[in-house]
């Protein structure tokens, strides 16, 4: 996601609200609970994760949620699993069905974009999906993730540009884009109204 993107590597994504019964746990809070726990400075936790002393500090302080691959690497670093964070673990059913409130989102800053994050938490940082809305104007700008990670994003309403690797494509509702995202990469509303897609990541 993105680095992954989730999505990994976005800018000042929080949380959108949900209600009351369904509400997502305090990233940020557990994060920092936990690097206390193990007597880990926030230098400590960053140089362990790859993750910049600047963000964490803002995801534990709540003010950024992290993407997928970000919490990916955090999780690793404290010795906890990613559903630790993101879900209760649940018996393994045959056929597990997830409401819309069961689905974590992510929204970018001032609202312009909306990350839904339909692949399952034990996939990330391998294989990631999500459902992404951009309001006109809205752009989700990404770090490079993992060396040989590819992004694949399908146009499912709107006009969505794709930057990446010194290349600018524009895509139309039904086109879909494959392109490197181990370089800095921006998806971006190329229209006048809402646009959506579906954006797959597959890590190196």
């Amino acid at each position: 996601m993105a680095s992954s993107g989730i999505r990994r590597g976005a800018k000042s994504a929080v949380a959108t609200p949900l209600p009351s019964a369904a509400a997502p746990p305090r990233v940020g809070e557990q994060i920092a609970r936990l690097r206390s726990e193990r007597g880990m400075t926030l230098d400590d936790l960053s140089r362990s994760a790859g993750v910049s002393k600047s963000m964490l500090s803002e995801i534990e302080r709540d003010k950024a949620n992290p993407t997928i691959a970000v919490a990916w690497r955090l999780t690793n670093a404290l010795g906890v699993s990613l559903d630790y964070l993101f879900a209760q673990q649940k018996a393994p059913e045959t056929i597990a069905v997830a409401g819309p409130h069961d689905i974590p989102t992510l929204s970018g800053h001032e609202g312009k974009y909306q990350l839904r994050i339909w692949g399952p938490i034990e996939l990330a940082g391998k294989f990631e999906w999500y459902e992404l809305l951009l309001q006109p104007g809205g752009a989700l700008v990404s770090n490079a993730h993992e060396p040989g990670t590819r992004e694949h994003l399908t146009v499912l309403q709107g006009s969505i540009e794709i930057e990446a690797a010194g290349a600018t494509k524009r895509l139309k509702t039904a086109d879909t884009a494959r392109y490197v995202a181990d370089e800095p990469h921006v998806i971006r509303n190329a229209g006048k109204t809402e646009a959506k897609a579906l954006l797959v990541v597959i890590h190196g």
